[in-house]
């Protein structure tokens, strides 16, 4: 019994500890009527980047499925970083003509139902945005980042960061939605309190979704 307590005590004492409490960062992304906006990518970066507040996240390579079912890609929206690599699946009973114009990694093959791609992997950051050349309506968008955080809204426009610690961030928000060669929308955030929370709401102006109203502009990515 004596023999453990301390460790107890010890670990006890590490979780009541200011430090091990990360801040809370809340971002709420709406459109111009106030409705929330889902698939929106938001990264935190610092306003120093040679802070030492700003961390490089390091993580194994992943690699992520994007699907094609009924005309569609799935996800919408897929966020990657340097190092990670995309496969395509076609779920479908119809051929897809997969391709990019994007110059940071262009591509193009036909997927036969059933077929999966070879990996492609991203070795920078950049939008890239995928068409279907049978099917106009069909896109889908690839972000690469090697932002410390990043993370996409859900369906009701919220993205949470629960372990930014006190410090002058960046909180940048993109959406395919927004008009092509612009850059991110931006917010100052200051975290002064480990145990801190802060509430950021970002009003975007966007574009008819292009998934049914097709524009070969938002393929200019």
């Amino acid at each position: 019994m004596r023999g453990w307590l301390p460790v107890v005590l010890l670990a006890s004492f590490a979780l009541a500890s200011p430090r091990a409490r990360a801040a809370e960062l809340h971002v709420q992304v709406n459109d111009d009527k106030g409705k929330p906006v889902p698939d929106a990518v938001v990264t935190v970066l610092a306003q120093d980047p040679a802070s030492k507040a700003a961390p490089r996240r390091t993580a194994p390579p992943a690699t992520r499925t994007v699907d094609q079912k009924n005309e569609t890609f799935i996800p919408y929206v897929t966020t990657f970083r340097p190092g990670d690599k995309v496969l395509f699946h076609n779920g479908d009973t119809m051929r897809h003509h997969v391709y990019t114009f994007s110059p940071l990694k262009p591509f193009e093959f036909v997927l036969v139902p059933g077929e999966t791609s070879r990996p492609i992997p991203f070795d920078q950051p950049g939008v890239i945005a995928v068409g279907c050349n049978i099917h106009d309506q069909m896109i889908t968008y690839l972000y690469v980042s090697d932002a410390p955080w990043i993370a996409q809204t859900a369906a009701n426009g919220k993205a949470v960061f629960r372990d930014v610690p006190a410090g002058a961030w960046v909180v940048r928000v993109w959406h395919p939605r927004l008009r092509p060669g612009r850059p991110d929308l931006a917010q100052s955030a200051t975290l002064v309190a480990a145990d801190e929370a802060k509430d950021l709401v970002f009003p975007l102006s966007l574009l008819p979704d292009s998934r049914r109203d097709f524009d070969r502009e938002h393929t200019r990515y």
